[in-house]
């Protein structure tokens, strides 16, 4: 076997390792430790790791071979927090805007958008709201309004480069309220407009059901419990609530999970 033939084993087995079946993964890693002096291997692996980093892959190669390519560049992990109270009070508005940027490459969190947001129809905060959200009157109270919330979401984006058409992101919601209700429900009864990258969105729950084979019928903590992980913060805290989904999200795709998109086109 030539050097590069060797080469590109040793590269195979680094990158593929996980794609291998065990008794044949260990064959080919003795019969190409015969080949190659002590110490080589771990000398092509360190290499090769420095070379992806000179090209901006900063992961390491064990986080970049756990799982398979997404079709996203970035998701963006959204969950509103909202004016509440029993009954219901209408209309109901967005009083938490929470966003987590996440590489589709690494699913690591890159950047974060965060911002309180204060109520206009019912700008007093009701203690059953506060109770079920942890925001208390003092967190809205003299915040932008949505339209002003809106017009730093749309900096934030520009800043973030995920305007540029070339690059492929999508938001990731635990359910399809947020998107699909509340926000066009909310700029509606405001009169504004609904920027098109709200109009597509993954929603999790489905995601997990499609991953898993069964339905999380009590959302983020059935989704923790059923793939043993801590949760994260309190619940029904939208920034905490983002954070679980990240997670979620993380580990469905290290066993090999594909997200798609599961709204229906506007």
């Amino acid at each position: 076997v030539s050097d590069a033939s060797g080469c590109s084993m040793i590269a195979l087995l680094h990158t593929g390792a996980a794609k291998f079946p065990q008794n044949l993964l260990s064959r080919s890693r003795q019969a190409v430790s015969s080949l190659f002096p002590a110490g080589v291997l771990k000398g092509f692996s360190s290499i090769v790791s420095r070379k992806l980093a000179s090209h901006g892959f900063g992961a390491s190669m064990a986080a970049m071979s756990s799982f398979p390519p997404q079709r996203y560049h970035y998701f963006l992990v959204l969950d509103f927090e909202a004016t509440c109270d029993k009954p219901q009070i209408h209309p109901q508005e967005i009083i938490e805007f929470p966003i987590l940027k996440l590489n589709g490459r690494t699913m690591e969190i890159e950047s974060t958008f965060h911002m309180y947001v204060q109520p206009v129809v019912h700008p007093q905060l009701t203690p059953f709201c506060t109770e079920l959200t942890g925001i208390i009157q003092g967190m809205v109270d003299g915040q932008p309004s949505l339209q002003q919330v809106l017009e730093r979401v749309d900096e934030w984006m520009a800043k973030e480069g995920l305007l540029d058409p070339s690059v492929k992101s999508i938001f990731v919601t635990c359910g399809d309220w947020d998107l699909k209700v509340m926000l066009p429900g909310q700029c509606q009864y405001l009169g504004l407009p609904v920027a098109d990258y709200f109009k597509q969105w993954i929603n999790l729950k489905k995601a997990y059901s499609f991953a898993m084979g069964s339905w999380p019928k009590n959302g983020l903590l059935d989704m923790n419990k059923g793939l043993n992980l801590q949760h994260i913060g309190r619940p029904h805290s939208g920034i905490d609530d983002c954070k679980n989904i990240a997670n979620i999200m993380k580990t469905l795709a290290h066993r090999g999970f594909i997200f798609k998109q599961t709204s229906k086109p506007f």
